[in-house]
């Protein structure tokens, strides 16, 4: 019988059909990629790169039928119910490939790259992420069409895959059962997801991979270990190369010294600062590229940023140091580069650490971090308290008449409702306050209260950026009327970027965004286009309250730069950019690094030989800013 027949090949025919839809799936990938960012002369090595990978993670998908083909005794093979399982494990197995091509074309629509640990996160936070693919998909039909094109594959297969019905000898068993075992292991030890990379092209090296391989292989990498897998330098001498870099945190090595502060009036950008502010409403807002924005010369979307941006300190070659917002929120708190692997926001022994909150809270300050969805995810309540910050999420917020919420959370708008609440609170009580506003109305599925912006929700990218500054203007306008105006200095920052795809994999126009600080009464208005990072935000903050503690930090005030080289830090999990001098560096694992030129309007990147100085800077700044999370010198004072 047809069923009979295909059970007998079962892993056989799962393995076929498996990397035939595999190579369909690379080919639409390259589609939508575009053969001018991957490039024509890529796809053979994309194809057969591609085909490595598939084999490789084909050996593990058939592993469990091949012991079952093993283990099943022959008097089952005939009977009806076993062959019409056979058939439903088929179908299942191809419903579940079926899936995962889908869940790659979104995803790729997302990062463009292949599943990743941010993929392997969302597993974690099943509630936001399934609410926002319902909002922003059709699910119904695109289950509907998964489960009707499986079952239009198996029908194929079983009248079209050869298949014995032989029963197997004892010899075939331990034939399939050492396969079981043979195959993931041979895929363990010959493949690698390091094998993706030499194209010399980020996308081509993206697609030459494959899904389920790159998320297990995430899972696994979660965590990298920097002085097994990067260059290294002996401690002492990343610290030397730290103190002259002008780098104001205590070195690790006894008896190396870090450089002295400079004072306000060693400083040129002094005459910007007109008086110390009292408080600090810090908003990052979610996925603000520069290139959203008509200040920075891109799209025209962001006119009440814009308009703020003339009247503050806009700073228009900032950098992000990673593409998630718990990179932002490191970066933004601890000042700190972003070592390899998982967020610092997300790791274990991440308490009481030299945040700017904790120096606040010891000068009485009420350090608040206000987030418009549930903090729980990326566990961002958790670390935040316990660094000293009261957290307020939407669990905390009063009910709103009419509130909009999506996926991720509140409407930007309430979100500001509920934060200017808990700082008129505050000033009540006659408390200085450091409000840490993270937004979320600027993310997939791209929704909005309606009637506030001219493209209709939901929007797109366009409309949430729309949305996302016409909160911020109407937020910025309601806080004149405070009391505690006149003495707050306002902070508006990006998370990271709404993409970081390019031609490499530290594209460093991926990374930039944008930064304006604004206060009337503090600052007067003016342009910085020195290059920074956003990890020097938090001591540039501690420098104007005049609060002790920005010599604990790896950033630098940007009030205090004169005569430093500057620098940005920008890394994705796992390749360590270091930006300066207008040539990018990257740490990558397996001990190697590369460097690029990189053109200062486009940012474009061009290959060149690694400058050993330029090396050096850069493994003292990542190997000092693991060794001192690792060693606990990221630890405040007394804790």
């Amino acid at each position: 019988m047809a069923k009979e027949r295909a059970g007998r090949a079962l892993p056989w025919t799962i393995a076929i059909l498996a990397i035939a839809l595999w190579t369909l799936s690379r080919l639409v990938l390259f589609g939508m990629t575009g053969p001018s960012q991957a490039g024509w002369g890529s796809l053979p090595f994309v194809m057969a790169k591609g085909l490595w990978f598939d084999l490789a993670t084909a050996a593990w998908l058939i592993a469990p039928f091949l012991l079952l083909h093993a283990l099943v005794p022959n008097r089952w093979r005939a009977s009806r119910a076993w062959g019409a399982f056979r058939v439903l494990a088929l179908w299942a197995c191809l419903a579940f490939l079926l899936f995962v091509a889908v869940a790659e074309v979104t995803f790729w629509i997302e990062f463009s790259t292949r599943f990743n640990f941010i993929a392997v996160d969302y597993l974690i936070y099943t509630t936001e992420v399934l609410a926002n693919i319902r909002q922003s998909y059709p699910m119904g039909p695109i289950f509907g069409g998964i489960a009707l094109g499986a079952l239009g594959l198996t029908w194929v297969a079983i009248r079209f895959l050869p298949a014995s019905t032989a029963p197997l000898s004892g010899r075939r068993r331990l034939v399939c059962l050492g396969l079981a075992v043979l195959l993931p292991a041979a895929s363990l030890g010959l493949s690698s997801i390091d094998q993706m990379e030499h194209t010399g092209n980020a996308y081509a090296d993206e697609l030459s991979g494959n899904g389920l391989f790159t998320f297990f292989a995430a899972y696994r990498r979660n965590g990298l270990d920097y002085d097994r897998f990067y260059r290294t330098l002996p401690q002492a001498e990343c610290d030397r190369i730290l103190a002259g870099l002008g780098v104001p945190r205590q070195p690790l090595t006894p008896g190396i010294t870090a450089p002295a502060l400079p004072t306000r009036e060693d400083a040129a950008e002094s005459s910007l600062v007109l008086a110390r502010p009292k408080n600090v409403v810090l908003i990052s807002v979610e996925s603000l590229s520069a290139v959203f924005m008509g200040g920075f010369g891109g799209a025209d979307w962001t006119p009440n940023l814009d308009r703020i941006g003339k009247e503050g300190v806009t700073f228009t070659r900032l950098f992000a140091t990673g593409t998630r917002t718990v990179r932002g929120l490191e970066a933004l708190s601890l000042g700190t580069p972003p070592i390899p692997g998982q967020a610092i926001v997300r790791r274990p022994g991440n308490t009481d650490l030299t945040t700017l909150g904790g120096f606040l809270a010891r000068k009485g300050y009420d350090p608040m971090f206000l987030y418009g969805g549930y903090g729980y995810f990326d566990n961002m309540n958790a670390y935040f308290a316990a660094n000293h910050y009261r957290t307020l999420d939407r669990s905390d917020f009063k009910e709103v008449k009419g509130e909009f919420a999506n996926a991720w959370g509140v409407a930007d708008e309430y979100l500001y409702k509920n934060a200017m609440e808990a700082m008129d609170a505050d000033f009540a009580k006659g408390k200085r306050f450091l409000a840490h506003i993270m937004t979320t109305s600027n993310h997939r599925p791209f929704t909005y209260p309606d009637g506030r912006v001219d493209v209709p929700s939901p929007g797109g990218r366009e409309g949430s950026v729309k949305y996302t500054d016409w909160a911020i203007g109407r937020f910025i306008e309601q806080a004149k009327a405070k009391p505690w105006f006149k003495d707050t200095l306002f902070v508006i920052v990006a998370d990271h970027c709404a993409s970081a795809a390019g031609n490499t994999t530290v594209p460093v126009a991926g990374f930039h965004i944008p930064l304006i600080l604004y206060g009337p009464s503090i600052l007067k208005p003016g342009v910085d286009a020195r290059l920074c990072s956003q990890m020097d935000i938090a001591p540039t903050l501690l420098d104007l309250l005049g609060v002790t503690g920005e010599s604990t930090f790896f950033g630098r005030s940007l009030f205090k730069q004169d005569g430093v080289e500057p620098r940005a830090l920008i890394a994705s999990y796992q390749d360590l950019g270091y930006y300066s001098r207008g040539i990018l560096t990257v740490l990558k694992p397996k001990r190697e690094a590369v460097a690029y030129r990189v053109d200062p309007n486009t940012f474009a990147e061009t290959p060149i030989p690694l400058d050993p100085r330029l090396l050096d800077e850069a493994i003292a700044y990542y190997e000092t800013g693991t060794h001192a999370f690792d060693t606990g010198a990221l630890k405040m004072a007394g804790h």
